[in-house]
């Protein structure tokens, strides 16, 4: 009997750590379960961050590209001012050897 009884222990034993590990499989698919899900949410997320910083990226180039351009407007702008001057020197300069010279041909001739 005593040999019997000792199966029978080792029989229950081996059930009892077949529960256990069965429990411990079923926790373990649960929680594989929930970290798919979280996983799941994360990519998503992710993902849509990912959209907000490409629409970003577009902005700041956008951004970029007028600041060229408008830095191009400016410095033309710059240069027209500059030929505005330079002529408007010219046309003094020529004015005064203009009055000169009718001034010498009234008063020296």
């Amino acid at each position: 009997m005593d040999w019997e009884s000792r199966n029978r222990q080792v029989a229950l034993e081996g059930r009892a750590v077949l529960e256990r590990t069965g429990e411990s499989i079923a926790r373990s698919n649960q929680i594989a379960i929930e970290t798919e899900t979280v996983g799941t949410e994360v990519l998503s997320e992710l993902g849509d961050q990912r959209e907000t910083l490409l629409r970003a990226k577009n902005r700041l180039t956008n951004a970029d590209e007028q600041l060229d351009n408008s830095k191009n407007i400016l410095r033309q702008m710059g240069r027209n001012v500059l030929y505005n001057k330079l002529i408007l020197i010219l046309i003094i300069v020529l004015e005064i050897a203009i009055l000169g010279t009718v001034s010498y041909l009234k008063f020296f001739k």
